[in-house]
């Protein structure tokens, strides 16, 4: 077989593994209903409101595709009076955008020694993760669950009120496959911690032009954009329509102790603004 061919046969099988894994998976309980147009509409105004208050907020995870992400979409709508990143490395920050940014650097397996570091916050994005190809089994438990929830456990007496936690479509903590279980326990235990708002955000195949090379990847965004958009939408949803669903959630006020959005509740809430456009 040459190697073209190779290719094409690998990229069909990964899709077909891909689309067979989504369509066992069971579906997700949690807030599907699309905004009304009334709430679509007073977006603009809670901005303003949320501007006002003059709130800290941290991001755990800004390294990666969906921090990065966030982090500059937070910085364009100036909704918070203070950013400050959390991580194991301080990040290159070169442009004029960024020159307010603040940067925590810790280490992870000594995060009692950083408490200080999430101190002083009212809002929490916890975007951190790994691979099990990059990490190994071990390793991706450590990032995934133990740091994630360590954090959340320093966050909580340091004055966050509101902690945002990107999971995944699927987690559940009984689940066979380790990724669906570790996701599915560090949502369980990081509500233990009671927080007095929990956002839990479960978006399917994150689609994104990621800085870091992984082909299969790239073979799976492939695959969706092949797709009927109503069923990739279903499955997928861009990385830039979760940071807005987020953003688009957090100045929203809420009476909820927890909130668990869907990937359909992440496209509607992430895709609102649209509406509004003439």
């Amino acid at each position: 077989m040459s190697r073209p061919a190779a290719l094409s046969a690998a990229a069909a099988g990964v899709a077909a593994l891909v689309a067979a894994w989504l369509l066992l998976q069971p579906e997700d309980v949690g807030q599907g209903a699309g905004l009304s147009m009334a709430e679509t509409e007073a977006l603009p105004k809670l901005r303003e409101d949320f501007r006002m208050q003059n709130k800290s907020v941290f991001i755990l995870g800004a390294s990666g595709e969906t921090g990065r992400v966030l982090l500059k979409e937070i910085l364009e709508q100036g909704l918070f009076s203070k950013v400050t990143l959390i991580g194991r490395r301080r990040l290159t920050l070169d442009e004029e955008a960024y020159k307010n940014v603040n940067q925590e650097v810790v280490d992870f397996e000594k995060l009692d020694d950083y408490a200080s570091a999430f101190q002083g916050h009212d809002v929490g994005f916890c975007c951190l993760g790994t691979t099990r190809k990059k990490a190994g089994a071990e390793g991706f438990v450590r990032v995934d669950r133990d740091y994630v929830l360590k954090s959340a456990e320093l966050a909580k007496p340091g004055g966050c009120k509101h902690f945002n936690l990107l999971s995944s479509k699927g987690a559940d903590k009984s689940s066979n496959f380790l990724y669906l279980q570790v996701k599915g326990e560090v949502e369980a235990r990081v509500e233990e911690l009671k927080f007095d708002r929990y956002s839990i955000f479960r978006p399917g195949v994150l689609l994104c032009d990621r800085q870091e090379s992984r082909p299969g990847e790239w073979l799976v965004r492939k695959f969706f954009g092949s797709l009927p958009e109503s069923w990739a939408q279903g499955q997928s949803v861009p990385v830039t329509t979760v940071v807005r669903a987020m953003l688009n959630n957090a100045v929203r006020p809420s009476d909820r102790k927890k909130e668990l959005l869907d990937n359909k509740a992440i496209h509607d809430l992430g895709k609102a603004d649209d509406s509004l456009k003439p």
